[in-house]
């Protein structure tokens, strides 16, 4: 009799324990999901239950098209700590979607399902909503493959024989940094975050710096006729509206390095110059690091 008690408890407590609820987790996307054509986007939520961040889960998603029949698109997310889980989908079009996560930890396995509109991106990434666009990185590759044409001719100008081959050879494998997306985009951000910085401080620009700017360069672009010829590719009315705007923001992150020197050289008034561009440089990289963990920066 005894026996046949134990194995009714035993089986209960099977059976309780297979009708145990499954996990009640939250997902919410913490960034905006964009669509960019040709483009796979970035691709992050944080879980969490009870209000507390769930880590260590194993999870993919299937994103389909909630109203077209363009296909499904799996995805498994990393997990980033803190609750946070991120990858990269590419995306037929935007639109709505269905978003069904599929979640696993330990022997329990989770399921959710979330409908979300995909916005039409206007640009490559944004930095406090304002858009980094792709004509912005193509005038930075430009920037950088005019500054490369005019050390070559400089190189031709000065070197001889082997010594010019060797300065060749290495301004030619600076070519492919100098068109590189993820560095341009890296270059923008930089100084984007700093001339925000600059602007927090109160600084400002002044059209008659910006245009003095853009002159002085372009006197040292006259002087090359391969280099017009870049510009006059590119278009000269593209080029001169895209200068007028990234000119601004690079003379106002310079203005920061102005001040990051000037304190440099308050701390150390008994070491030389070089010293004190060496310790500015220094502070004016921990600045930047600051100010960019500061800024909601989104990189599609």
């Amino acid at each position: 009799m005894k026996k046949a008690i134990i194995g009714a408890v035993l089986l209960m407590v099977a059976l309780l324990s297979g009708c145990s609820s499954s996990p009640n987790y939250k997902i919410t996307m913490t960034k905006q999901l964009y669509f960019l054509k040709d483009h796979a986007t970035s691709f992050e939520i944080k879980v969490t239950e009870n209000k507390k961040a769930v880590s260590g889960l194993a999870i993919s998603a299937d994103v389909s098209m909630a109203n077209m029949d363009h296909g499904t698109m799996s995805v498994s997310l990393t997990d980033e700590k803190n609750g946070k889980y991120s990858g990269k989908v590419k995306l037929p079009m935007d639109g709505k979607y269905e978003l069904t996560f599929n979640m696993k930890k330990d022997n329990s396995k989770t399921e959710k399902i979330i409908d979300y509109t995909v916005k039409k991106a206007a640009g490559v990434a944004m930095i406090n909503g304002q858009w980094i666009k792709n004509e912005d990185l193509q005038f930075y590759q430009l920037v950088n493959k005019l500054q490369l044409e005019i050390n070559r001719e400089n190189a031709k100008k000065t070197y001889t024989d082997s010594q010019l081959e060797d300065e060749l050879a290495y301004i030619d494998s600076q070519e492919k940094n100098a068109k590189d997306e993820n560095q341009l985009l890296t270059q923008i951000i930089r100084i984007r975050s700093m001339a925000l910085l600059a602007e927090e401080r109160g600084h400002q620009v002044t059209t008659d710096a910006i245009t003095g700017a853009i002159a002085k360069d372009h006197a040292q672009y006259d002087q090359y006729p391969d280099v017009k010829s870049l510009i006059t590719s590119f278009g000269d009315k593209k080029f001169s509206s895209l200068e007028e705007k990234e000119y601004k923001y690079t003379i106002l992150a310079n203005q920061v390095m102005a001040d990051v020197t000037a304190q440099a050289k308050k701390d150390n008034p008994n070491v030389n110059d070089q010293e004190v561009n060496y310790q500015a440089q220094q502070n004016y990289e921990d600045l930047l690091v600051s100010q960019m963990d500061s800024l909601k920066i989104q990189i599609l």
